[in-house]
């Protein structure tokens, strides 16, 4: 038996869609498979639009400064998908757990109680400071609103790439000349 990673897997699946949401159903269909999922999902109506509504809520948690504050909401994101974790045997992955309902295989249900789930288990373990926005985008007039989940050994990623932490260390040494 071994332990899906969902602190890790779920948790960039989120930052993904956040970062970079898909046009349809299918990207994000598209999304989960590169994220480890191999679970089919039944389509329903309205998928599209209610996935959105279940980052668009993950990002109320990514955007509290508070862990108080984080803590309260992932809670309340927890309790709204009533997902009791489950052993499964499928897709020849070996035993591991879920964290769904046997029945509840819709789309957004399932990523709201993997997400939920994935963050709370990356927040509790990594550190509740380790999930945010680009520091970039602190900066009036600086575009970058991305999200950044810290995998980091140290704990201390900042910027959502290179390029964001470049153009912010050129800001500060421009700041320093002036």
């Amino acid at each position: 038996m071994h332990l899906n990673p969902y602190g890790e897997y779920a948790i960039l699946l989120a930052a993904s869609l956040a970062n970079d949401w898909p046009r349809d159903r299918e990207g994000i269909i598209a999304r989960t498979r590169e994220f480890g999922m191999t679970v089919a999902f039944p389509e329903q109506p309205h998928d599209h639009a209610r996935v959105r509504g279940v980052i668009d809520e993950w990002l109320t948690v990514v955007d509290a400064r508070d862990p108080h504050e984080r803590a309260r909401l992932l809670n309340a994101q927890m309790a709204a998908a009533t997902a009791y974790p489950r052993l499964t045997d499928h897709d020849g992955e070996g035993w591991h757990l879920h964290y769904r309902d046997d029945g509840a295989v819709s789309l957004p249900h399932v990523l709201s109680a993997v997400i939920s789930v994935g963050t709370a288990l990356h927040l509790t373990t990594r550190g509740m400071h380790r999930l945010g926005r680009c520091e970039a985008g602190a900066t009036p007039g600086d575009p970058c609103s991305a999200v950044i989940v810290d995998v980091t050994r140290n704990g201390r990623q900042r910027y959502c790439s290179v390029r964001c932490a470049n153009r912010a260390a050129v800001r500060r040494h421009r700041a320093r000349g002036a």
